[in-house]
């Protein structure tokens, strides 16, 4: 049996708007939960009923996250705000109102979920604010027209920032992926939207032929449409049918006031349907209408643009016409009006075509989605014989991450970071010198004289995707190879795979997507480390860790003694790679970051490595190794 998730699928818009994305997230909802799955359908509400009854049910579930699910398997829907406003203004998107924020926070901060599934997460938007308290695995699905969003982004960079939380991202469209890797490359999966059949309404034998335009394209594919009618034969017959959100449509000249209605339900425009007509130019396409053309089993009349063409086939389920060609329209118009069998044979494809587009087929593409990515969380608890050995050891204090003269940046003498480390009550430390693994053989050698355990480790700096360090390890490590290369050398010699700071902006770190290549075989995770300038990045180690199940480590990065120990880790005494990473999963960390501490530790590194004369630094050195040496007896 397939796993069973708890998933949260994330919709931009009120439940109450009619749009492609809320029934892209509705029925995907529905189907994940008839197959056993845990959803819930987070969206902004125009309903103070539906956010009231909402707000009481999180409420009471923050006691017994389990209250958040249906019992009855069906999908939990959340109004997790009152939505108030439409539209945008100067081309910018307005910011959710702070009480859809802090709902959406409640719930994804208390629900035990494993996928927070967000639609449309463009800054600021309901998507944007689930990525940002999301604590599980987040896929991004992007609905077109990408065009129209793209255009209304003015913070790129703070985009991008919730962008670089998504594990998986998919696009409704091969024209729609395209758009979004020239702006946000990645790997974007096409996910094709489902086909929802529409209610048909029949129509008298021999009625006139009913075309139907939606005005959710830019304002020109109107005035193209409206004129493409204006040239049709007189003895023509049909009617159409125009549906606007507003009901306002420009003035309409006499000879189309007797034969074009405007409406203000889409649904009920569409079920008489026998052409539906989407003329953009390219400036803000609405493939959601064409869509629902099919559904309605009407023929989609559409201008030859990418998305439009994906949709239809390339001419197999309806005809074209170029952008802004008003002849080659009414001339397309003329013939399906005529030609009734023409109408029926494009009709009876698009039947077909509904058979594979299932919501069924989207529901089956999104299940391996997240059954591919619950594959990479690690096993939580892949050896209980080990951790039951360690349960009798002792408890010791250890640092995970520390630097010696051996590294270029650092002037702190093997002597003295042993002697220091034992003064500030560390049992254990992980010396790992910058691309140099000599200093921590050397530290290994001298530790039976100080009483402390060494872990040989290296930071090595890969070609362009950031620092990894290798623990346990006996070899020097060459740097400049791939993360994937530098990951397998350290796996030949038997070593533990430790990612050093991984979102910290201010060191040589591994992007995300990097990061998505290598998890499973990543084996620990820097989740706190003092020297970082933002708690941010060390909060999104940690959410990183938590979502795959990663072990957790710290240390203080000390590229001076004065700072060892900043950081610790209390954890059970270990002998070896596999003990060590067993009591590693178990291990509490304790420490007390301090901005002040970082500019004092940052100060005396530049004192020690850049500012004193080579002379005066190589004579402290030696005073400190004495210092250090007859500190322990002579020993």
């Amino acid at each position: 049996m397939a796993e069973r998730f708890a998933i949260a699928q994330v919709a931009p818009h009120p439940f109450e708007d009619a749009n492609e994305v809320g029934t892209f997230a509705a029925e995907v909802s529905r189907e994940l939960a008839e197959r056993g799955h845990r959803v819930l359908l987070l969206a902004p509400s125009r309903s103070p009923e539906l956010v009231r009854e909402s707000r009481k049910l999180i409420r009471a579930a923050r006691e017994t996250p389990e209250d958040f699910f249906d019992p009855d398997g069906g999908v939990r829907v959340l109004g997790v705000g009152e939505l108030l406003f439409s539209g945008s203004r100067r081309g910018i998107n307005p910011a959710p109102p702070v009480d859809i924020a802090r709902t959406i926070e409640d719930v994804l901060g208390a629900a035990p979920l494993d996928f927070v599934h967000v639609h449309e997460p463009w800054a600021p938007s309901a998507g944007s604010v689930a990525l940002r308290h999301s604590r599980a695995l987040n896929v991004g699905s992007f609905h077109a027209p990408a065009e129209r969003v793209l255009s209304t982004q003015v913070a790129r960079k703070f985009v991008e920032t919730f962008f670089g939380r998504l594990d998986a991202r998919t696009a409704s469209y091969e024209a729609t992926a395209e758009l979004l890797n020239r702006y946000f490359p990645a790997r974007y999966e096409l996910l094709r939207p489902g086909v929802t059949s529409e209610t048909r309404v029949e129509r008298e034998p021999g009625a006139p032929v009913r075309i139907v335009f939606s005005d959710r394209e830019e304002r020109a594919a109107l005035r193209l449409f409206l004129r493409a009618l204006r040239h049709l034969p007189e003895d023509l017959p049909w009617e159409a049918v125009v549906y606007s959100k507003t009901g306002a449509i420009p003035t309409l000249r006499s000879s189309l006031r007797n034969r074009v209605t405007v409406v203000d339900d889409e649904e009920l425009a569409l079920a008489g349907a026998d052409v539906v007509v989407t003329a953009s130019l390219g400036q803000q396409t609405a493939p959601g209408v064409v869509v629902r053309a099919l559904g309605a089993g009407a023929v989609p009349l559409t201008s030859r643009l990418p998305v439009y063409e994906e949709i239809l086939r390339h001419g197999d389920v309806g005809l074209h016409f170029e952008p802004g060609d008003v002849d080659v329209l009414t001339e397309q118009l003329e013939r399906l009006i005529r030609d009734e069998p023409l109408r029926t044979s494009i009709a009876e494809h698009g039947a077909q075509a509904r058979g594979e587009l299932a919501w069924s087929r989207v529901a089956d593409e999104v299940e391996a989605i997240y059954a591919r990515l619950a594959a990479q969380r690690h096993d939580p608890d892949p050896r209980p014989e080990v951790r039951a050995r360690l349960a009798k050891r002792k408890l010791i204090e250890v640092d995970l991450h520390m630097h010696t003269d051996h590294s270029s940046d650092c002037a702190t003498p093997v002597d003295v970071l042993l002697a220091t480390a034992v003064d500030v009550g560390l049992g254990a430390i992980a010396v790992t010198d910058h691309n140099e693994v000599s200093g921590a053989l050397d530290a290994r050698e001298k530790a039976a004289q100080y009483g402390i355990k060494v872990i040989v480790g290296e930071e090595v700096m890969t070609a362009d995707q950031g620092e990894v360090i290798g623990l346990f390890i006996e070899e020097k490590i060459p740097r400049g190879m791939t993360l994937a290369e530098t990951i397998a050398e350290i796996r030949r010699q038997g070593g533990i795979v430790y990612v050093p700071h991984p979102f910290d902006r201010m060191h040589s770190v591994p992007d995300y997507e990097h990061m998505l290549a290598v998890v499973s075989d990543i084996d620990a995770i820097e989740v706190f480390n003092p020297r970082i300038a933002l708690p941010a990045f060390n909060e999104e180690a940690v959410r990183f860790a938590g979502k795959y199940r990663i072990v957790g480590g710290a240390g203080s990065d000390s590229h001076v003694a004065q700072g060892l120990g900043s950081v610790r880790i209390s954890m059970r005494d270990f002998d070896g790679p596999k003990e060590f990473l067993e009591s590693l999963r178990d291990a509490d960390i304790a420490a007390k970051p301090s901005s002040l501490r970082y500019a004092r530790v940052q100060a005396l590194k530049f004192l020690q490595t850049k500012a004193a004369p080579s002379a005066a630094r190589a004579a402290t050195r030696r005073r400190k190794v004495a210092k250090a040496v007859a500190g322990r007896g002579g020993q």
